[in-house]
């Protein structure tokens, strides 16, 4: 498909961007597993959050689509799989479950497509091993399809080589499982959806700086109303900022401090962009952020700054593009072993566009 895509003179107007995606992912997998029936709406779009829909009804979850789009989930016990379980293309979906499926009294094979079965699962793998899980996979478990079969997990404590959401999460969600208390140690902050959801799930969840501990428990299912997702709101952000006549009102973004990075390197810019009408909703902070064509100056960016904005790393590189001076953007190595190497393609694509870009 070929298209052209002209700049217009003006860019002016309201945007609502789809749900969240690890919000909307969570929703779907803690909800599968609490008791009682909840109802999500403005559930995220995209192949990966259908991957993890297809993965909670391969393990008997009933989840019934409304014509509104929403859809209610019956949550309560799993059971065990008659196939394997295909995540696509989900790194999310795969990691989480892989904490879930864990602490499960069966037998389950979960794997993906090519760029899932190469990316690496040995951070997930090795501590829910330490925890008593039965792991098996490729390369010794470093490598999906990865096979659990059903254990007895005990809580352990331990230190995070890196700062992952996802890695966090899976233990965490394994955690509800074990018998005894699971604490993780985090080199530095990470998204923190999970532990507020497990909190507004009636599960207790204790914050000590990059500490984070939890005991075994029974979620109690809950309504979720996703926000708009900050990934996909920043792309209209640094649109309306480089524009040269531009002012973009993107409507119910989710806020949570752990993932308004692009907030502070944008600032950090010069660019205008402001917060408004913020509320929480559902235990999350969600805002309009408002956009306007702004005259933006180079800086640099890394440190404990990355994992807040790890996502939008190619679109801030975009906006580095229309900014006078040298950007230097450092620590996102992360981003090379996605689904993709995002900074080789984000490097590649600018320079078609003429960006001098240089990977570190």
């Amino acid at each position: 498909m070929q298209m052209t895509v002209r700049r217009p003179r003006r860019l002016r107007g309201d945007v609502t961007p789809p749900g969240d995606k690890s919000i909307s992912h969570r929703a779907a997998i803690f909800n599968a597993i609490a008791d009682g029936e909840a109802r999500v709406e403005n559930y995220g779009t995209g192949a990966d959050l259908a991957s993890t829909l297809r993965v909670l009804r391969g393990l008997g979850t009933q989840i019934e689509r409304h014509d509104d789009g929403a859809f209610t989930v019956r949550g309560g016990i799993l059971s065990e799989p008659s196939d394997i379980l295909n995540t696509g293309n989900s790194g999310t979906t795969t990691r989480l479950m892989a904490g879930v499926l864990a602490g499960q009294p069966f037998m389950s094979v979960m794997t993906g497509d090519r760029s899932i079965r190469s990316r690496p699962m040995a951070r997930i793998v090795d501590p829910l091993r330490l925890m008593g899980a039965e792991v098996d996979g490729r390369d010794g478990g470093r490598l999906a399809p990865l096979t659990f079969r059903g254990g007895s997990l005990h809580g352990i404590e331990y230190r995070m080589p890196v700062a992952s959401a996802q890695v966090k999460s899976a233990l965490l969600l394994a955690g509800l499982f074990a018998e005894g208390e699971t604490t993780l140690e985090q080199p530095a902050v990470s998204r923190d959806h999970t532990e507020l959801m497990f909190r507004s799930m009636g599960v207790e969840v204790v914050e000590d700086g990059l500490t984070v501990s939890v005991r075994p428990g029974r979620l109690t299912a809950m309504d979720v109303t996703v926000p708009a997702d900050i990934s996909s709101a920043a792309y209209w952000l640094v649109g309306g900022i480089c524009h040269p006549d531009a002012e973009v009102r993107v409507r119910n973004v989710g806020v949570n401090p752990t993932r308004t990075g692009i907030l502070d390197a944008l600032a950090m810019m010069g660019a205008d962009v402001s917060v408004e009408n913020e509320r929480t909703e559902g235990g999350e902070p969600v805002a309009d952020l408002v956009a306007r064509s702004s005259s933006l100056r180079a800086t640099e960016i890394g440190g404990d700054l990355i994992p807040r904005l790890v996502d939008e790393v190619p679109v801030l590189a975009l906006a580095a593009c229309f900014a006078e001076g040298t950007t230097v953007i450092r620590d996102a190595s992360e981003l090379r072993v996605k689904e993709s190497d995002r900074l080789m393609a984000s490097r590649v694509e600018l320079s078609r566009s003429g960006a001098q870009v240089e990977e570190l």
